[in-house]
């Protein structure tokens, strides 16, 4: 019986192996209404009026207090620290020794010596992993997603985001919205409840993050759905909720780059048989035995801008070597707009005798937890789709993922192999023929907004 993730690649005789033969259900965001209205509307409402996505969910919360705690979290994160004032926000992301991209997560300065990571487990446990064995001066507590925890979670959290956004905050708290630099945080009071809320939103569009105890969970909820009826807000439930990330351009879920290097060993001996890592599969047309043809560096998730060297952090030295060699993104992220006729006969294929396509599922297509599919140009592989599904602001299968860097002008046009060529013990993967789809190549953020506006500095604070 294997009791950590070391011990489940040894059993299974190699990472690849154990992820594309795991037959746990992909991810998904629970104990969320799945639909409110319908995924189409309230998708659309996010660019037309004004949202509310429920967070409290599908994220874990650890929060880091301590004299220690901004030391271990310069030692782990690729950003600067050496501005990270109370009321700010930074987005963490972490790599491993190799300088390949292990997740990231939103990471919230408090209080004095308090900060708080919100985010899927990869980056989450990388931090809890240092925080328990690295010997720092820092107390931790831990509150997982509702498909782990017992009980209620410790914090509500939530976005109201969208065009109308603020009208439904002024509403809310009854007085003008807070003007706030982009991932700023400030205090608001909201049904007679103090509110902590961060300037912040996941398609685009202008909004606020809001958090505090479970126990005013109620009291809030209900004045944002009172206020929101007044300016046309639409609740978004499960089934829309991870499309935005299709809009924004945040790529949400890279393979974690721990499955290799003797250094991540010890981490890998920490993580257990049922962690995240262990458990989730992976799956696409893209398959490689060598586990590492899945990792990402920084530089081609867009994350660049971010990465500084004015600190020691685990992995500097590796990204160093490639900024010094040129090597920092032989690929680039990037938008694919799927081709409409391919799609449409991909989907049709249902209705016909015979193996048809993969199914296709709508909105979020996606049937595993990490994907990669082919994309190809001239019968060559050149590069990965990964988080993949329908829009529709867009009218098109979107999905997310890294080309070529000579292929990436918007444009282009290339193949998506979708399905998959090699036998699959994944439940949701029927018998079926992997088809190639045609798609454009395109920005990320797709929308304008998104690339421009999204993080502009504007406001005050």
């Amino acid at each position: 019986m294997v009791k950590n993730l070391e011990q489940a690649i040894q059993q299974a005789g190699s990472p690849v192996k154990l992820l594309w033969e795991s037959k746990a259900p992909p991810a998904v965001v629970p104990r969320v209404v799945q639909e409110f209205t319908n995924w189409r509307d309230e998708q659309m409402a996010w660019r037309r009026t004004a949202v509310l996505f429920d967070q409290s969910h599908h994220m874990a919360d650890l929060n880091i207090k301590g004299p220690d705690a901004l030391k271990l979290i310069g030692k782990l994160a690729v950003n600067s620290v050496a501005k990270f004032p109370v009321d700010m926000a930074k987005q963490f992301v972490a790599v491993n020794y190799d300088g390949y991209v292990i997740g990231d997560n939103i990471l919230f300065h408090l209080e004095e010596d308090e900060y708080q990571a919100v985010g899927i487990p990869p980056s989450i446990n990388w931090l809890h992993f240092h925080a328990a064995t690295g010997g720092y001066n820092v107390r931790i507590w831990r509150d997982d997603n509702s498909l782990y925890r017992k009980g209620d979670p410790v914090l509500y959290r939530y976005q109201i985001q969208g065009p109308g956004a603020m009208n439904v905050i002024r509403e809310a708290t009854g007085q003008e919205a807070p003007k706030l630099k982009f991932f700023h945080m400030t205090r608001l009071n909201i049904a007679g409840k103090p509110v902590r809320a961060l300037r912040h939103g996941m398609a685009g569009e202008p909004g606020l993050e809001i958090w505090g105890p479970w126990a005013d969970n109620d009291a809030i909820h209900s004045a944002l759905l009172e206020a929101g009826e007044k300016h046309g807000m639409v609740q978004v439930g499960g089934r829309a909720y991870h499309t935005n990330a299709l809009e924004s351009g945040w790529l949400p879920r890279p393979l974690p780059a721990i499955y290799s290097g003797e250094k991540m060993k010890p981490y890998r001996e920490w993580l257990t048989e049922n962690a995240y890592e262990t458990t989730s599969p992976l799956g696409g047309s893209f398959y490689s035995p060598n586990i590492e043809d899945y990792y990402f560096t920084p530089y081609e998730l867009d994350y660049g801008r971010i990465v500084a060297f004015d600190h020691d952090f685990i992995g500097r030295e590796a990204l160093e070597k490639m900024v010094a060699q040129g090597k920092t993104a032989r690929r680039k992220k990037v938008t694919f707009v799927w081709n409409g006729d391919d799609t449409a006969a991909a989907y049709g294929s249902l209705f016909h005798p015979g193996r048809g396509a993969k199914f296709i599922n709508l909105p979020m297509s996606l049937y595993d937890t990490f994907h990669a599919d082919r994309v190809e140009a001239k019968g060559k592989v050149v590069g990965l789709s990964t988080w993949t599904g329908y829009s529709a602001n867009e009218r098109a299968i979107l999905s997310l993922g890294t080309i070529d860097a000579e292929l990436a002008a918007p444009g282009t046009e290339v193949t998506i192999v979708w399905g998959e060529d090699r036998p699959s013990p994944k439940a949701q993967v029927e018998d079926h023929v992997p088809v190639k789809i045609r798609a454009t190549v395109m920005p990320a953020p797709l929308v304008e907004q998104a690339r421009t506006v999204y993080r502009s500095d504007a406001g005050v604070k």
